[in-house]
């Protein structure tokens, strides 16, 4: 017998399914606008990496969007490493500091690798931004010494710093030098910095130094010591125009430790 197949009323719609897809079509809303606002500063922690004319190496900050005064201290230790000569004049800096990815004050401390003259030259200076380099006269510097130096704020209501540079060589033992300098830093940044000079406000070639590789990098932030892989870092590698002068190694598995190499 053929019977007249009758589809089942479709129950009517209740307000709590109806208030459950408004709830959801709202939250959706609110994630969709959350990551709008608040992606950049997300990303802020995240590490970046940059190309620069002048510098290879790594910089930390608190935040890389939004950086807060906490940097104090910093440190490492390098062998000062020995420059191929040539007739034209090159230059090479390694130093560590504070400040100065930021903006415009920085205070840092290291050895220089020159070829002048078809000779090597190596000294020990510090810099406190804007005022020139000061070469320590008192460091007797050759390639090969070990070197580990260091800046702290030593007093941070009379804004005073110390800086710290031992040199140990095989033949006269360890050179000594500390000073401490008053300095108004931003305290954003600390940097181990492998540099292409300016020589006279003119950016010079870069000297051949082969490799150098920074052990021990610490920083003190916020009161606690930190190592390079502790925080938001930038690691930043040398170029003029297209072409690569110093290369930057990834982090050593102990976060402390990274090694830069000419290119050239």
């Amino acid at each position: 017998m053929n019977m007249l197949y009758e589809p089942p009323e479709k129950p009517p719609m209740r307000k709590g399914r109806i208030f459950t897809i408004l709830l959801i079509i709202l939250l959706d809303s609110l994630l969709i606008l959350a990551l709008i606002l608040f992606f950049p500063l997300l990303t802020g922690s995240a590490n970046r990496r940059l190309t620069s004319s002048d510098w290879s190496g790594y910089v930390v900050a608190t935040d890389l969007n939004n950086p807060q005064p906490l940097v104090t201290r910093i440190e490492a230790s390098w062998t000062v490493p020995q420059v191929g000569v040539t007739i034209r004049a090159s230059f090479s800096a390694t130093w560590i500091g504070v400040g100065g990815q930021f903006d415009g004050t920085l205070i840092q401390t290291g050895t220089e690798q020159d070829s002048i003259n078809g000779v090597g030259t190596y000294s020990a200076w510090y810099e406190l931004l804007p005022n020139d380099e000061v070469t320590i006269a008192s460091l007797s510097v050759s390639a090969g010494d070990r070197i580990t130096a260091s800046i702290s704020l030593s007093d941070p209501t009379a804004n005073t710093w110390l800086i710290e540079i031992h040199d140990f060589t095989g033949a006269t033992g360890e050179q000594s030098f500390q000073n401490s300098f008053v300095y108004v830093s931003s305290m954003l940044s600390a940097e181990w910095i492998v540099e292409r000079p300016r020589v006279n406000n003119v950016l010079r070639n870069l000297a051949d130094f082969s490799e150098l590789t920074f052990t021990g990098c610490a920083a003190t932030v916020g009161g606690k010591v930190v190592t390079i892989s502790s925080l938001p870092s930038i690691q930043v590698t040398m170029y003029n125009q297209n072409t690569e002068l110093a290369s930057v190694s990834p982090l050593a598995s102990n976060g402390s430790s990274f090694t830069v190499n000419y290119v050239g």
